[in-house]
C-alpha cells in the first residue's frame, strides 16, 4: 500500500516537472527578452548603450518590454548623474531614454523623469524630460505641482536679474499647457507678465488660453496669491475683458479691494502697488455700483479719512472714497457719510472753516443714497454759514430722502 502511494506521488511529481519543463519556454519568454536587453545594456560601453535602446525599439516584441527598458536606462542615468551628467554620451543616452519613455506611454517612469530633470542641468535632457512629463503626467497632480513650482522659481529668479535657460523655460510652459490643469493659471499668468522676451510671454498667454474653467476664479486666485504687481495686472485683465459682465467685474473689484485692505506692504514699491490696487478697485466699484462691496468700501473710506487727516493721501483720494460710498446706496454707507457731515458741520460752526469740495461731495453722496438717517445733518446745513451752492445742494439732497 505504501509502495502504491509512493508510486502515485512519484507520478504526480513527475507530471509537475514535465509541465514545468513544457511551459518553461512560455513562462520565461517575456522575462528573457527584457533580461537579455538589460544584460547587454549593462555590459555595453556608454556610447553603445544608446544603440541597444534603439535596437530594442525596433524589435517586433518591443510593446512587451520597451517601457521597462527605458525605465531601466533612466535609473542608470540617475545612478551615474553625479559624475557623468556632463558627458555627451550620457546626455545622448538620457535624452533617448526620456523621449522613449514618453513615446512608449510608460506612466511608471513619471517619478524617474522628474528626478532626471532635477539631476541634469543641460537643456537637451531637461527639454526631453519635460516633453515626456507633458505626455505621461495628465491627471497626475504631483507632476503639475512640480512643474508649477519650477516655473514659479524661474519667474522669481528672472525678476531678481538672473537669466533663465530659455529652452527649458519654454518646454515647461508647453508642458503645463498640455497638462491644462487649472492650478497652473497663477504661475502661467506670472510668467506672461514677468517681462520675458516676447516669444516666452506669448507662449505663456497661449498656455493660459488652453486652461478650461472659471476664468474669473483664476484671476481672483492671482489677485489673492500672487505678488502685488501681478495682482494689479490680473485686476486690469478682468476689468478689460469682454468675457465678464458687470456682476463678474463687480465681484473681481470687490476681491481686489478686500485684498488691498488686508495686505501689509513690505516696502515702498510694494506699498505703491497695493495702494494702486485699492484705489483702482474703488474706482471700478463706483462705476459699477456694486453694492455687495459696501462693507469694504466703508472700511476703505475710514482708512482714507484717517490718512487724509494725517497728510498721507491727497484730497482726491478722499473725494473718490466719498463718491464710492454714495454709489453703494446702502444704509450703512449713508450712516458713515452722515457722521462725516456731522463732523464737518461741527467744524464749520466752531471755526467757520470748511473744505468746499469735500462738504459738497458728502452732501451729494447722501442725496444719491436717499437714506433718511441723513435728514438732521442735511437740515442743519441751513443754520450754518455755508455758501449758497452748498445750501442749495443740501436742500436738493433733502428732497431725495426716502421716508
Amino acid at each position: 500500500m505504501d509502495q502504491k502511494k509512493g508510486d502515485r506521488a512519484g507520478l504526480r511529481l513527475g507530471g509537475l516537472v514535465f509541465m514545468v519543463c513544457a511551459l518553461a519556454p512560455f513562462l520565461s519568454a517575456q522575462e528573457t527578452i527584457l533580461d537579455s536587453y538589460e544584460r547587454n545594456f549593462i555590459r555595453a560601453s556608454l556610447s553603445t548603450k544608446a544603440g541597444i535602446l534603439r535596437d530594442a525599439a525596433t524589435d517586433d516584441r518591443s510593446p512587451e518590454f520597451i517601457g521597462q527598458l527605458y525605465e531601466f536606462a533612466l535609473n542608470f542615468s540617475l545612478g551615474n548623474a553625479e559624475i557623468l551628467r556632463g558627458d555627451p554620451d550620457m546626455i545622448s543616452l538620457t535624452v533617448l531614454a526620456c523621449r522613449g519613455a514618453g513615446t512608449a506611454g510608460y506612466t511608471a517612469s513619471v517619478d524617474s523623469l522628474w528626478k532626471v530633470f532635477m539631476a541634469y542641468r543641460d537643456s537637451l535632457t531637461r527639454v526631453e524630460a519635460l516633453g515626456a512629463l507633458a505626455h505621461l503626467g495628465k491627471g497626475n497632480i504631483q507632476v503639475v505641482e512640480n512643474l508649477n513650482q519650477f516655473l514659479a522659481n524661474q519667474n522669481n529668479l528672472y525678476r531678481s536679474g538672473m537669466a533663465p535657460d530659455y529652452p527649458t523655460l519654454s518646454a515647461c510652459i508647453s508642458a503645463l499647457a498640455s497638462l491644462g490643469n487649472s492650478a497652473s493659471f497663477p504661475v502661467l499668468f506670472s510668467a506672461m507678465i514677468a517681462g520675458y522676451p516676447n516669444t516666452i510671454g506669448q507662449e505663456a498667454a497661449q498656455a493660459l488660453g488652453l486652461i478650461q474653467g472659471d476664468y474669473k476664479q483664476y484671476l481672483s486666485d492671482v489677485i489673492r496669491k500672487n505678488p502685488p504687481a501681478e495682482k494689479m495686472a490680473a485686476f486690469r485683465a478682468g476689468m478689460g475683458t469682454d468675457r465678464f459682465g458687470s456682476a463678474e467685474k463687480g465681484q473681481l473689484a470687490e476681491t481686489a479691494l478686500e485684498v488691498g485692505l488686508a495686505l501689509s506692504p513690505a516696502g515702498r514699491e510694494e506699498d505703491s502697488a497695493v495702494s494702486s490696487l485699492r484705489y483702482s478697485a474703488v474706482s471700478a466699484l463706483t462705476g459699477l455700483q456694486w453694492t455687495e462691496a459696501s462693507p469694504l468700501v466703508i472700511k476703505h473710506f475710514y482708512r482714507v479719512q484717517a490718512d487724509y487727516q494725517n497728510g498721507a493721501v491727497s484730497r482726491e483720494r478722499l473725494l473718490e472714497a466719498i463718491s464710492c460710498l454714495g454709489a453703494m446706496g446702502s444704509s450703512d454707507a449713508a450712516q458713515a457719510l452722515a457722521l462725516q457731515l456731522g463732523f464737518l458741520n461741527s467744524q464749520t460752526e466752531r471755526s467757520g472753516e470748511f473744505d468746499d469740495a469735500i462738504t459738497l461731495a458728502v452732501v451729494n453722496a447722501l442725496g444719491a443714497i436717499g437714506d433718511k438717517s441723513a435728514f438732521d445733518y442735511l437740515l442743519y446745513i441751513s443754520y450754518l454759514s455755508y455758501p449758497e451752492h452748498i445750501q442749495a445742494a443740501a436742500r436738493e439732497a433733502l428732497t431725495q430722502l426716502k421716508w
